[in-house]
């Protein structure tokens, strides 16, 4: 078969693998009918996240017809049409029985690498290091799900793939982002970074009935999509972030504040820049956390942080005093995708929510390797890619 293959720093190729195969009887192999590009596949592609090897199958946003079951798999068969979410469950242990499917005590076939890096082992994820389990991904014509008796979303008849594609994972990554704000009618709402998480986040705090959502972000184009949710929009390279946020607070600012930004924020403070540039090159510290420490700084006392954007390692300037001393509470982690999806099938099918908005950018399998750097750039207005396996290039 064919798929988007990692060799390293931005470097994706389009070539032919060899087919997936049932391994275990909980297993299911799907026909990809409709994959996507996600923000946190860049940090792979800039090489950020550890844990890679050349030949790694990427992507975590699949969908497709089941073609084969295992022995054991009761809950699938052959023509089911599913959603694939990018966290693998088991079903079954106790941080599953909780909800927490993210957190999965069973799936990550690395667990011990996982457990060095975070204390103790997550989920096992689709295409996404091999930290988490090292699970070829869902940019390609096939896919073995593991625990497939478990990790699929059943989608509807009639919903389109462009629907439902995106429950796999930015619809309910923003939404459970929304969730943790535990939102009151008279709260403002401050989202940092206006991509695809981010567009789900606004929509989300719009139907959770924010009083105001305001979107935080450089580009226009992300900011005319924000504002056509009812969003009021700040670009950081136009306006003091501060400044605006206070005025829209009466001084107060945002009861609740939501980083979709994650590991490679950019901060228009030169100094501050310059310090997580140098401290990343030189692998002192990891991930640039301009947004986190802005959100603690921006934060009304007592507000509440919603963290969905991806962070992979060390951290460096966090202003925890303030966070303390203005009693934050900080919520964050990976999406437990199928806790939320009941009530999203819903408003979708309700017509409340219609994720296809978010899509710039349809085109074969094969444009991949060329979708990447365009997606990275934002060149052509680009804000989401999906990729049709089967297609023929252009």
């Amino acid at each position: 078969m064919k798929a988007l293959v990692w060799h390293g720093k931005q470097d994706i190729r389009y070539e032919t693998v060899p087919d997936p195969e049932i391994e275990d009887g909980r297993d299911a192999i799907i026909k990809v009918t409709s994959c996507a590009i996600c923000g946190s596949d860049l940090h792979l592609f800039h090489n950020f996240m550890p844990g890679m090897m050349p030949g790694d199958i990427v992507g975590h946003e699949a969908m497709g017809e089941v073609v084969e079951v295992g022995r054991d798999n009761k809950a699938l068969k052959p023509g089911d049409r599913i959603v694939v979410p990018f966290t693998i469950t088991c079903g079954e242990c106790d941080q599953c029985r909780r909800g927490n499917f993210s957190v999965c005590e069973r799936t990550n076939r690395n667990a011990k690498l996982a457990a060095a890096a975070f204390g103790h082992t997550t989920a096992g994820l689709f295409g996404y290091t091999h930290l988490t389990g090292g699970y070829p991904g869902g940019q390609a014509e096939y896919l073995r799900v593991p625990f497939a008796d478990h990790t699929h979303i059943k989608v509807p008849s009639g919903m389109p793939d462009d629907q439902a594609l995106f429950l796999s994972d930015i619809l309910p990554t923003g939404w459970q982002a929304a969730v943790w704000c535990d939102i009151a009618p008279d709260d403002t709402v401050a989202i940092w970074g206006a991509g695809p998480v981010g567009q789900m986040a606004i929509r989300s705090a719009v139907l959770l009935g924010a009083r105001q959502v305001v979107a935080i972000d450089f580009l226009p184009e992300r900011l005319s999509m924000a504002a056509a949710a009812g969003a009021i929009c700040i670009n950081p390279a136009e306006d003091s972030v501060k400044e605006r946020l206070e005025a829209l607070t009466d001084g107060k600012g945002p009861e609740k504040c939501i980083d979709a930004v994650g590991l490679e924020s950019h901060s228009q403070i030169l100094p501050e820049h310059l310090f997580d540039r140098a401290k990343q090159s030189f692998m002192l510290e990891t991930d640039r956390p301009h947004v986190l420490r802005e959100m603690i700084l921006m934060c009304r006392p007592g507000g509440i942080l919603s963290v969905p954007g991806v962070y992979g390692g060390v951290l460096d300037k966090i202003p925890f005093g303030a966070l303390m001393n203005k009693g934050l509470t900080l919520r964050t982690g990976q999406t437990h995708v199928q806790r939320w999806t009941d009530e999203l099938i819903e408003l979708i099918s309700e017509g409340a929510l219609d994720p296809s908005f978010v899509i710039t950018h349809e085109r074969p399998l094969a444009a991949g390797p060329q979708m990447y750097p365009v997606f990275e750039s934002r060149k052509d207005n680009c804000i989401k890619v999906v990729l049709k396996p089967g297609q023929e290039q252009a």
